[in-house]
């Protein structure tokens, strides 16, 4: 398999977690969606990151639904909660989590597309108070029943609250202030100490492949049958000021 899209996006970062995390190999392939779109329309002619290639060529998109076939692959392991009463929790956090990722999208456009002259305070402010929404939810959520130490039992929702934070810290921390949430910023903390969140971090690299240290829930990885290359050639690329290279998902 193969993961295309760079990782300064939370949604192909929370791909290329859950993967590690379900023991599944995967290549990354690290195009970004504005500098490399005519390489990107080859792949995926949408050019939507992030695009998983699978072992037969046929190539899917959107991180929730790539998710949902790597549940299927390395069945019966998963990050998915057993029970009901876990499953709607789970989702709640998940969503939550990718609402927040929604409006911090929204908010790095409006800021690095968009003229200053054009653009539309009413609209700016609307986002930003569902952004603030999301993550006071989650804050109150975790000050209620904590998630499961990273160390411990990392599953679906941990990795999307985690790199949801990580990603708003990254690119609107004066939006999002830190001191206003100390338990998600604990729990993003312990998060990114381990491997899998090390071997694929916020930025323009490309993801490598964890080395084991410390205690993890990473099982042994189910072999990929498609072992492609990666291509070189993105180095000194430019792209607008400010813009992260991807984060739509």
């Amino acid at each position: 398999m193969r993961l295309v899209g760079m990782l300064d996006s939370p949604y192909v970062r929370r791909v290329a977690v859950s993967l590690q995390l379900l023991g599944l190999r995967f290549e990354h392939e690290p195009l970004s969606v504005f500098r490399a779109t005519k390489e990107f329309q080859q792949i995926n002619p949408v050019v939507k990151a992030p695009t998983l290639v699978c072992d037969d060529g046929s190539t899917l998109m959107d991180s929730t639904l790539i998710l949902e076939y790597a549940e299927a692959l390395a069945w019966p392991h998963t990050l998915v909660p057993h029970g009901l009463p876990g499953l709607q929790r789970d989702l709640r956090l998940t969503g939550l989590a990718l609402a927040a990722c929604e409006k911090s999208v929204q908010i790095v456009y409006e800021r690095s597309l968009r003229p200053a002259e054009k653009r539309h305070e009413p609209w700016l402010n609307r986002v930003s108070a569902q952004l603030l929404a999301a993550y006071d939810t989650l804050e109150n959520e975790l000050v209620r029943a904590p998630l499961p130490l990273p160390e411990n039992a990392m599953q679906r929702a941990g990795v999307a609250v985690a790199t949801s934070w990580h990603f708003a810290q990254q690119v609107i921390a004066d939006m999002v202030p830190a001191s206003r949430y100390p338990f998600l910023v604990e729990y993003s903390a312990q998060a990114e100490r381990l491997p899998a969140f090390l071997a694929a971090p916020h930025g323009d690299g490309t993801y490598r492949t964890a080395e084991p240290h410390g205690r993890s829930n990473v099982p042994p990885p189910h072999r990929s049958g498609n072992q492609d290359q990666l291509p070189g050639g993105l180095a000194g690329t430019a792209q607008p000021s400010g813009l992260p290279a991807t984060v739509e998902d």
